[in-house]
């Protein structure tokens, strides 16, 4: 979650309170402030500045200390003598007024957190320190039952994982990252997969853990509805001209799917700071990692991967927090399985929280000259436009000529922007299928379905001269160009003219 002055301003002039957490650390964040960080990660997340007092005054931090105190920020949550288990946060510079602060978003965990060997609760506006086997116990239930990816499995081993995956992982992660030098069991251990189920006492590997490295006898014994349909739709729309049902871990998972994707696109090179990038590539790895990563995995209903002939969608199960269309404005990032999210984070395939969003739309628009759709709900929903006529080199010129292509400027209504683009699409599809129907066929076909919308091919073939392939070729372009569509099945459904 991006900070900005006005956000800034709408917490100081809040208050601390359960989600809010003020900090001076003039000299670095003390004990005091990664006991906040705990108690927000046990509880329901919270927000925290450094440099400002308890009563809200904005003392600052020293410009020159900046960098080093967010890199022991980073070096303390990632330390496991310290911070159990450990949590990747993403503490932001921010200049307020002329003073320097740091401001820290702490969203809640999957896990029970505990700072040098204690666990912390947020109470009003105060970290509490939690004492007991019981209240610990009731943490445990209570996150068991927001995070589907924490249940315990303690009769799973680790011969039911793929740990021969995990060299490559190691080759995936930075050269600064801990993984790199780690042996398998502490991999495990810091990626937070092996727990304690607090009804039984047992301990086990975790959903997250099978999900992401089980191998595939075990997937389909746990999460027997778990599977990615990738469609691909362009001639065949009512069945498929590609498939590939994707049933294997979340890893291999995003290899299969982005293959498929790399098979079925066009590849664009757009140049980026002086480097050539492929949007396709960029593009497909938003919306994949999105797809295996923020599903909601207990639900019967397979994700899909599909991609036509004027946009390619993802759509998945969701535990929804908000309702409706997602922008970069109005973006509240929340993490759905934040243990999986982390893996993916660690191993460079995902980015922070949100920047999904922020980087669809940015290289959507060069790719295709329009933008996405993030639709959330009980189905989350994500739709990329395509267009093959569109030249990303010209767009990407003008943008370099403007010196940033992210300050490319978004539309302020973007539900009746996108409603727009589409019918543009549409009615510009629509004027090339009349003017390349020299023959008038097409026409003939339209005039025939509007007064027999159950006509069959042979049908159709009979009426206007046609072969039956000649038929199913004309009829596909018409649907494609949003002119006819097929309503029900093959057998017993209907024609319906459209324009």
């Amino acid at each position: 979650m991006k900070i900005t002055t006005s956000k800034l301003s709408t917490l100081l002039a809040i208050g601390e309170n359960m989600n809010i957490e003020f900090k001076r650390a003039g000299d670095g964040p003390k004990s005091d402030t990664f006991e906040s960080v705990c108690a927000f990660l046990n509880t329901a997340g919270g927000d925290i500045l450094l440099g400002i007092t308890d009563n809200g005054e904005v003392l600052g931090l020293p410009p020159k200390s900046i960098e080093a105190m967010i890199r022991n920020f980073g070096n303390v949550m990632n330390d496991p003598n310290l911070f159990d288990p450990v949590f990747t946060l993403y503490p932001e510079k921010i200049v307020y007024k002329g003073k320097h602060l740091i401001y820290v978003h702490v969203p809640e965990s999957a896990e029970v957190h505990r700072f040098k060997g204690k666990c912390y609760t947020r109470v009003h506006e105060q970290d509490v320190l939690v004492r007991g086997t019981e209240p610990i116990a009731q943490m445990f239930i209570r996150k068991q039952r927001i995070f589907t990816e924490q249940k315990v499995f303690p009769f799973v081993t680790k011969k039911d994982l793929r740990l021969d995956l995990i060299p490559t992982l190691k080759n995936m992660v930075s050269v600064e990252n801990p993984w790199a030098k780690m042996s398998n069991d502490q991999i495990l251990k810091s990626a937070r997969l092996l727990g304690t189920d607090a009804v039984t006492g047992k301990r086990g590997f975790k959903a997250a853990a099978i999900l992401l490295l089980g191998s595939d006898d075990v997937i389909g014994d746990l999460f027997p509805a778990y599977k990615t349909d990738a469609i691909l739709q362009r001639v065949n729309v009512d069945r498929y001209d590609d498939r590939d049902i994707v049933q294997t871990n979340l890893i291999e998972s995003y290899d299969r799917l982005l293959a498929f994707g790399m098979k079925h696109l066009m590849d664009t090179f757009y140049l980026e700071d002086g480097r050539r990038i492929s949007l396709r590539g960029k593009i497909l790895r938003e919306m994949l990692v999105n797809v295996l990563v923020h599903r909601e995995f207990t639900s019967a209903r397979p994700a899909r991967f599909i991609i036509r002939h004027n946009e390619m969608f993802t759509d998945n199960a969701n535990k929804a927090y908000h309702y409706g269309l997602i922008t970069p404005q109005n973006l509240e990032p929340e993490p759905k399985n934040p243990i999986i999210a982390n893996f993916f984070h660690q191993i460079r395939l995902a980015d922070e929280l949100g920047s999904g969003v922020r980087n669809l739309y940015k290289y959507v628009q060069i790719y295709s000259g329009a933008l996405p759709t993030f639709d959330e709900g009980d189905i989350f929903r994500l739709t990329v436009p395509l267009n093959e006529e569109h030249s990303p080199e010209n767009v990407g010129s003008e943008a370099n000529e403007s010196g940033n292509a992210q300050k490319r400027t978004t539309p302020k209504n973007h539900v009746e922007s996108v409603e727009k683009t589409r019918e543009k699409t549409r009615e510009k599809t629509r004027e090339k299928t009349r003017e390349k129907d020299t023959n008038g066929t097409r026409e003939k076909i339209i005039q025939f379905l509007s007064e027999n919308p159950t006509a069959t091919q042979d049908n159709i073939a009979v009426s206007t001269g046609l072969s039956v392939k000649g038929v199913e070729w004309n009829l596909k372009v018409l649907k494609e160009s949003g002119r006819i569509r097929r309503v029900g099945p093959d057998k017993g459904g209907h024609w319906e003219v459209i324009a």
